[in-house]
């Protein structure tokens, strides 16, 4: 069995970032979050959606996820309903991933954006929190054409207490080519 990682962090800190470092390090790995628009987009959650929702949360067959938001982020009760539809799913997908690596794969690298919010941490071996200060991690996401602040932000755990909760804490204040190197060095130390 692979070593596991639970890799998360502050929005706009840079865990894709760090993923794709990860698998240039020769990691396997696999993003939460494209498993969560995978599944929104197939059966059985597709049903459940529009069922519960209508048909105009998926216009022709597909999630319109800005509608989900919306409908989500003004009803905690509607989030909590969403996420236990969707956490089963993910952890099973995720779970088939893992079993399904080879013999090679010596480390297994998993991005939840949700890591400790979720109480996913449990699953990994070890813990990442990629974190990075305010200013850039604002003008980061200003770059993307989001805001930092609102209710994707108010969702998670402050960046502070994420890196608190992880075994491992890579700040990402720097060039990709540091993060790299502040990722190797984790990877030699943890015996990768």
């Amino acid at each position: 069995m692979p070593l596991t990682i639970g890799l998360t962090g502050g929005i706009a800190a840079g865990k894709s970032e760090a993923l794709a470092a990860f698998e240039r390090l020769g990691a396997a790995t696999i993003s939460s979050d494209a498993v969560v628009h995978e599944l929104l987009d197939s059966e059985p959650l597709l049903g459940r959606l529009t069922e519960r929702w209508g048909e105009e949360v998926a216009p022709g067959g597909r999630v319109e996820r800005s509608r989900i938001g919306e409908i989500v982020f003004a009803d905690p009760e509607q989030l909590k309903w969403l996420e236990a539809q969707i956490h089963p799913l993910v952890g099973e997908r995720i779970g088939g991933w893992l079993a399904s690596l080879g013999e090679g794969v010596e480390i297994a690298v998993v991005e939840v954006p949700l890591l400790f919010e979720g109480e996913m941490a449990p699953v990994f071996d070890t813990t990442i929190a990629v974190i990075a200060s305010d200013e850039v991690r604002r003008s980061r996401a200003e770059a993307r054409g989001h805001a930092l602040v609102g209710e994707r932000e108010a969702r998670q755990l402050a960046q502070e207490e994420k890196a608190a909760r992880a075994d491992h804490v890579i700040e990402n204040d720097g060039t990709l080519e540091d993060l790299e190197e502040r990722l190797s060095a984790l990877v030699a130390k943890l015996g990768g």
